[in-house]
């Protein structure tokens, strides 16, 4: 069994079609599991979704960019931490095709698989089960810890799979515990270089087996479409999550 780790789009279209052609090419990708923040912080949440949606062979889970574009759709509370970015989801919102408003809806927050024996977990980061249910004004999302295995077997010690896939911070992830495999492939969309990545995870012989990809693309027409669309707090953007490549 393989399967490919997608994780943090964040609206951007030529990353996500860079990765999914190279996942294709492979010819041995048996599912792909997206890991929350398809929408967000860039500006082709539409195409982006048709993507997605489109596949046949991908489960999704919904991230706190997700939910709390959901919340301002469905006129319901905003998360007072996103309020920094408020005006650039009402905008992400403004431009979204409904039918895609309908299917975000309809996504979980996590997928539990288990895949040749072994427990997985696919979540957009740490929810203590105890807040599980609550909506995103609440902040059900734990804080960013530092990757470091003493770290994480902290943040996640209220879960005992035997591989969590995540993402939500955006450098790559990948530590092996006593007990469980922590794995977060990175911001596929958000970068300060032109790559995305990915990974892909391997189950065979009774071993997991873990290939962090990266997938080298001309991000350039996709950093200038921030001024070409005035997409609002673009400059934060572009500095703070593409590391000011343009």
């Amino acid at each position: 069994m393989q399967f490919a780790i997608i994780a943090d789009i964040h609206g951007n279209a030529l990353a996500l079609r860079a990765v999914l052609s190279e996942i294709d090419n492979l010819n041995n990708i048996d599912h792909i599991y997206c890991l929350g923040d398809m929408i967000g912080i860039g500006p082709e949440s539409n195409e982006v979704l048709q993507m997605l949606f489109s596949r046949s062979d991908t489960s999704m889970i919904t991230g706190n960019h997700d939910e709390a574009i959901l919340a301002l759709a469905k006129g319901q509370e905003y998360p007072k931490s996103h309020s920094h970015v408020k005006k650039h989801h009402q905008w992400l919102l403004d431009r979204m095709d409904k039918y895609f408003i309908r299917k975000l809806d309809q996504l979980p927050r996590t997928i539990k698989r288990n895949i040749e024996g072994y427990s997985i977990l696919f979540i957009h980061y740490q929810i203590e089960y105890n807040k599980i249910n609550e909506h995103i004004s609440k902040d059900p999302f734990s804080s960013i810890v530092n990757p470091s295995i003493e770290n994480l077997e902290s943040l996640y010690n209220d879960k005992n799979e035997d591989l969590i896939c995540f993402g939500h911070h955006h450098p790559l992830h990948y530590f092996i515990g006593q007990n469980t495999i922590y794995l977060n492939p990175g911001s596929l969309g958000c970068n300060d270089k032109p790559t995305a990545p990915y990974a892909i995870v391997t189950i065979k012989n009774n071993k997991i087996k873990v290939n962090n990809k990266e997938v080298p693309y001309d991000n350039s027409s996709f950093l200038k479409s921030y001024h070409k669309l005035r997409v609002p707090e673009r400059d934060f953007i572009l500095k703070v999550f593409h590391g000011n490549q343009i």
